[in-house]
């Protein structure tokens, strides 16, 4: 993800740092956990969502608990390893505080309001663990069908290949638009509706990146590539699209505006189980009201088992939670979420709805 280098000021206050959110006692999905700590102090590798759990007993609930409104919430570099996370559980809040100084004998930690200057780079920790989900947000998941014909092809791979990797040469046909740097896909596979049976989109398999090497000097002559990033092996028929910029996105977990129920529809990589920190696509997208940061929750069918005590009658068992969902990306009908934490390996099939 993009780093940045503008210098702005960052405020590690003991006392609000934003217009009041709802307060954590007001909604029964933001409450705190019995056994939540008085303090937590942050260090590299932690995230918001990371360290919200630990005080919280629904983690994407962060942004309604920290005192922050919603602009401020939009940027996650405001907070540092080596600042300290505090409950304040008069108010029911999270505050943000600076350790500057103790008492004579060293045992306590003075928190005070304090004003710095800090440069916006990889020192700042992540909302989500944004690792797993940027090699997905520059990568067309989801194509039309045409999309892919007629762009630039493989036709044949280095002698003595039959699938191409690292730093293996391509050969290439079509038309490169004075592009250099490509990603390869397979041609794409429909993702199904489980309810209604219909084809919501098309999702390409990402193989890796192609930069070129020589151009063809003649119009029936190919181009030469090579192969600088490979993910899946790639050979004489995957197909290039440019590479696009990669996107600036900040993270705010937040529930739907109005009740989503979904379900996943595919694994990304082909698989039929998932577990944390992989990616999951669901059947419901912009139209229904999906937006980047959606907080999903997970849940399992129940199983319909025979009634003993009224002559075997099918009952359903209650649908069973068993962890989040964090929306990432998201196309018309169909959207990526990132696994966040679960107690259970996520299938297609399972359900994917706004928190109770």
């Amino acid at each position: 993800m993009k780093k940045f280098s503008t210098a702005v000021c960052i405020f590690a206050l003991a006392v609000p740092l934003g217009a009041l959110a709802a307060a954590a006692d007001s909604n029964a999905n933001c409450r705190f956990l019995d056994a939540a700590p008085d303090q937590h102090a942050v260090v590299r590798g932690d995230t918001l969502w990371g360290i919200s759990g630990k005080f919280l007993q629904h983690p994407w609930c962060w942004p309604q608990v920290w005192d922050m409104n919603r602009e401020q919430i939009r940027n996650p570099h405001w907070i540092y390893p080596g600042q300290i996370v505090y409950l304040d559980r008069v108010a029911g809040r999270l505050r943000l505080a600076q350790p500057v100084g103790s008492d004579t004998n060293g045992a306590n930690v003075r928190l005070a309001p304090q004003i710095r200057s800090r440069q916006l780079d990889a020192e700042a920790i992540a909302a989500i663990p944004s690792g797993a989900i940027e090699p997905f947000l520059s990568q067309p998941l989801i194509v039309e069908p045409a999309q892919l014909q007629g762009t630039p092809r493989i036709v044949a791979t280095q002698e003595g290949r039959v699938y191409l990797g690292k730093n293996d040469k391509a050969y290439i046909r079509g038309d490169l638009a004075d592009g250099t740097t490509f990603q390869v896909f397979r041609p794409a596979k429909p993702l199904t509706d489980p309810d209604s049976k219909a084809i919501l989109g098309y999702e390409a398999m990402y193989l890796g990146d192609v930069t070129l090497e020589r151009s063809a000097a003649a119009a029936d002559e190919a181009h030469t590539f090579i192969v600088t990033r490979s993910k899946e092996e790639m050979g004489v028929g995957d197909r290039l699209l440019p590479t696009p910029p990669v996107p600036i996105m900040n993270y705010v977990p937040h529930v739907p505006a109005s009740p989503v129920g979904a379900r996943v529809i595919s694994v990304y990589g082909g698989v039929s189980h998932a577990g944390s920190n992989q990616i999951v696509a669901i059947n419901r997208g912009s139209a229904d009201g999906i937006d980047v940061g959606t907080a999903l929750e997970l849940y399992r069918f129940g199983r319909i088992v025979p009634d003993p005590t009224d002559d075997k009658k099918p009952v359903k068992l209650p649908d069973q939670r068993y962890g989040s969902l964090f929306v990432f990306r998201v196309f018309e009908q169909v959207s990526y979420g990132l696994i966040m934490q679960v107690t259970d390996s996520v299938q297609v099939g399972d359900v994917a709805r706004s928190p109770e």
